[in-house]
């Protein structure tokens, strides 16, 4: 197949840019800077392993607004029309470049969106998620096909627009990417080793993650009982970052800010960590919450978003309710003081990674997606 793959462009840049994507370059021209990058990243490399064709297309990120007015440059949307694809493949996260462009290639070859969870499901003013459902029904509109990350996802985009007879593939996210093993001896060893309670937070740091809460839960503790390592990217809301810096300051030490780890580092990380804690206010799957059941981490999450598609609550993992500071303190408290649970719910945490899709199956039931649209779409136009 030749395959179009469009994305903003996560390795920077001030241009649109047209590449033919290659294994060697894959690392380069889409860094894992976000969970939604990697699953891009993930498909593209099993769709190039299959023996396809992939062009990388990408705009430079930019102000919403300024994405919007992106439909309006003829030449470069001619210069895509162009291209000879089978099928074009878009991040969900790109629909203010697409949401007009999209009209000029239809026909033209089927598109098909990834999407990982719609911008107006984030938590904000009530005005500004009206106006972002607007553009993303548009959008929504304008595609012939879905793949979801989960049947969360899936159920809200049917709930903004209507989707019936339109195909959709829902492949779940894995987190396999590691490749690492772990014994249930080494979990239950590190479940009883002494205080405090390892917690690891994995996720960039913006608002949406929820950091913020988990450390005013973390202040109602003894700070004997816990410390926390965080890991992600502190350049991704600057702002934020600092925020949660000064937050952190007040609490005698027991914070490490990681920021972005290399895969070794990561994995040391992960291994030596006794619960991970991502208190999202919205999450469209998680991958975090799977990539820390794979090193015997019981997850906690919130209610809000698909979470609760990856844990289940007292088994593997924690569910709250977005911004419960209270309640998180709860949960971190019960683990701390019960290690028996937490050797247990460990154990439960690595089963349900185990029993849980890799990124292999998950991919290929995307390309077979991807098959069956294109050859539905020759089909069409020959009739």
């Amino acid at each position: 197949m030749q395959i179009g793959l469009f994305l903003y462009n996560p390795a920077g840049g001030e241009r649109a840019e047209c590449h033919p994507l290659t294994l060697d370059a894959l690392p380069r021209l889409i860094p894992t800077v976000s969970g939604g990058y990697l699953y891009d990243r993930m498909l593209a490399e099993h769709l190039l392993r299959s023996g396809d064709r992939v062009t990388l297309l990408t705009l430079p990120w930019r102000s919403y607004a300024r994405q919007l007015l992106d439909n309006l440059d003829a030449g470069w949307w001619n210069q895509v029309a162009g291209l000879e694809l089978d099928v074009m493949v878009q991040d969900e996260l790109n629909h203010p470049s697409l949401v007009w462009a999209n009209r000029r290639l239809q026909e033209r070859y089927p598109l098909v969106s990834i999407v990982h969870h719609l911008r107006s499901s984030e938590f904000r003013p009530a005005w500004q998620n009206r106006l972002y459902r607007r553009v993303e029904c548009e959008y929504l509109s304008t595609v012939d096909g879905f793949v979801y990350n989960s049947q969360t996802t899936r159920k809200v985009v049917e709930a903004v627009i209507d989707a019936r007879g339109k195909p959709y593939q829902v492949a779940y996210p894995a987190g396999d990417r590691f490749g690492e093993e772990i014994s249930s001896a080494e979990i239950n060893l590190r479940a009883m080793q002494p205080p405090p309670l390892r917690l690891c937070f994995l996720g960039n740091l913006i608002p949406r993650k929820g950091l913020h809460t988990l450390l005013e839960a973390l202040a109602q503790l003894p700070p004997q009982d816990w410390q926390l390592q965080v890991i992600g990217s502190l350049q991704a809301d600057p702002g934020y970052a600092r925020q949660v810096r000064e937050q952190a300051a007040a609490l005698q030490g027991k914070v490490e800010f990681c920021g972005t780890l290399d895969h070794e580092a990561l994995v040391e990380r992960l291994r030596s960590s006794q619960v991970l804690v991502l208190p999202s206010t919205y999450e469209g799957f998680g991958i975090a919450y799977l990539e820390g059941m794979s090193f015997g981490l019981p997850a906690v999450a919130t209610r809000s978003g698909a979470a609760g598609e990856v844990i289940t609550p007292g088994q593997d993992g924690f569910l709250v309710e977005p911004g419960d500071a209270a309640a998180l303190a709860h949960v971190v408290l019960d683990l701390a003081h019960d290690r028996l649970r937490l050797a247990t719910m460990g154990l439960a945490a690595r089963r349900r990674f185990l029993a849980h899709p890799g990124w292999e199956q998950s991919c290929r039931a995307i390309r077979e997606f991807l098959l069956r649209l294109s050859g539905q779409h020759d089909e069409a136009r020959h009739a």
